[in-house]
């Protein structure tokens, strides 16, 4: 009895994994490659199905009119295993459900008491996750926390994780998944991609960019910065994955030339 149980729970589950920073569409690409699905249901379910036995989902409004898609950012990243046969709803709701377990009750109180909503820092902690992921996230969140702050000199991100860059070697949210999602860069509602072009629009996008780890909400909710990153308003990387901070423009460039350096050295 044991062995046929132990074939039957093998042959009727199939186990993923979803790294941090995975988008919602690569979710659905994800689930439905493992024959549960199809994408487009996958998706249909998450941004229209009722999940209101979640904490979470009475923070996500239902109407957000330059929104590209309500379910990104709390399709919470890690491992699930999955029945072959089981509903549509349900294998959305187990995303929703983890999201739900990470996002404490003290972290609830946080936002209120610095007068955050929940789809800010969750949209905050994606471009966190996209332009760090490490052990700068709380490093980056205090530069985009200082650009977001009232009175602040630099009011836009200003990160090519979602910009008006058309190139498939950046990591751009518009270009990677939002283009191809409306058939073209062409065919991306106009309110869209100007709510999600972080040089035209000032302060958050109308949305996450991806759905963020649990480090990175934090770094985004409570960043631990370190001392001298403090007031900056400029970060880069380079190749080797150092990060310069800079609290004035002519810093920045001075910081972007050194990282230019770095890049050519490592290439030769």
């Amino acid at each position: 009895l044991i062995a046929e149980l132990s074939t039957y729970a093998k042959a009727d589950s199939v186990r993923l994994t979803f790294p941090e920073g995975t988008t919602a569409i690569a979710i659905a690409r994800k689930m439905e490659e493992a024959g549960l699905c199809t994408a487009e249901e996958f998706l249909e379910e998450a941004n229209t199905g009722d999940f209101s036995e979640y904490t979470f989902w009475q923070y996500v409004p239902d109407d957000a009119p330059n929104r590209f898609m309500k379910c990104e950012g709390y399709l919470f990243p890690d491992t699930y295993e999955f029945l072959t046969d089981d509903t549509m709803h349900h294998y959305v709701a187990t995303f929703y459900a983890h999201f739900d377990k990470q996002f404490t009750d003290e972290m609830y109180k946080e936002l209120e008491k610095q007068e955050l909503t929940l789809p800010e820092v969750i949209t905050l902690a994606s471009f966190v996750q996209e332009e760090a992921g490490n052990d700068q996230d709380s490093n980056v969140a205090q530069v985009f926390r200082n650009r977001l702050a009232e009175g602040s000199p630099y009011p836009k991100l200003q990160s090519n994780t979602s910009s008006y860059v058309q190139s498939d070697a950046d990591n751009n949210y518009l270009w990677n998944w939002v283009a191809p999602y409306y058939g073209g860069w062409e065919d991306i509602p106009e309110n869209i991609r100007n709510a999600y072009d972080t040089y035209t629009c000032t302060g958050l996008p109308a949305g996450p960019i991806s759905n963020p780890g649990l480090a990175a909400i934090q770094a985004a909710l409570a960043p631990q910065c370190d001392e001298e990153v403090r007031d900056c308003y400029f970060f880069v990387t380079d190749l080797s994955g150092h990060y310069y901070y800079a609290k004035t423009y002519a810093e920045h460039q001075a910081n972007c030339r050194k990282a230019a350096e770095v890049n050519q050295s490592l290439k030769k």
